[in-house]
């Protein structure tokens, strides 16, 4: 006798290989992201560094951008396909923002 899987779990199940990599490698940038956040963001408030707080903002961004490429298959059930990719592919601009937070960090004297 099957017995009833939830929506969730059966969601997981159904996810191919690559897209359970996607999942995973996406939710350890999000939380190595958000350890690295927190960590500068801590140092920022002991030094008052401006740059340390450009850091935390660029970590903050990489950290945000593994969570939403972590939610992309749980967010399907409430919006469309279409828009859920143009979130995920936009994301990839939190990358590049946060690149440039780290140039900026780096360029100050």
């Amino acid at each position: 006798m099957a017995t009833p899987v939830s929506g969730v779990a059966a969601m997981a199940v159904a996810l191919t290989l690559a897209q359970q990599l996607e999942q995973y490698v996406s939710l350890g940038i999000f939380l190595l992201g958000s350890t690295l956040a927190a960590l500068s963001f801590l140092a920022w408030r002991r030094e008052r560094d401006r740059r340390m707080f450009v850091v935390t903002v660029g970590y903050l961004m990489f950290a945000l951008y593994g969570l939403i490429v972590f939610l992309e298959y749980y967010l399907l059930p409430y919006f469309t396909f279409r828009t859920v990719e143009l979130l995920e592919h936009g994301a990839a601009l939190l990358i590049l923002a946060g690149l440039l937070a780290f140039f900026v960090a780096l360029a100050r004297n």
